[in-house]
């Protein structure tokens, strides 16, 4: 019998450069500084690959309004 592997996603610190490392992979323009601070703070300090390809596609998709933080 086959023993089954845990599958555990290794998590990655939320910095800019690893979120401007992921909008080079995924999108044709790179991210402005306002929507990697946006990504930053929603993740927080650490979070899968997968978690960050996943707000870094969806920031380009919301308005403008929602992605700049109150100071």
């Amino acid at each position: 019998m086959k023993a089954k592997k845990k599958v555990e996603l290794k998590r990655i610190p939320v910095s800019e450069t690893n979120v401007r490392k992921a909008a080079i992979r995924l999108l044709p323009q790179s991210l402005v500084s306002t929507e990697i601070q946006y990504v930053q703070h929603v993740l927080g300090t650490s979070a899968t690959q997968a978690q960050i390809d996943e707000k870094v596609l969806a920031v380009r998709q919301m308005e403008w309004s929602t992605i700049v933080l109150p100071e």
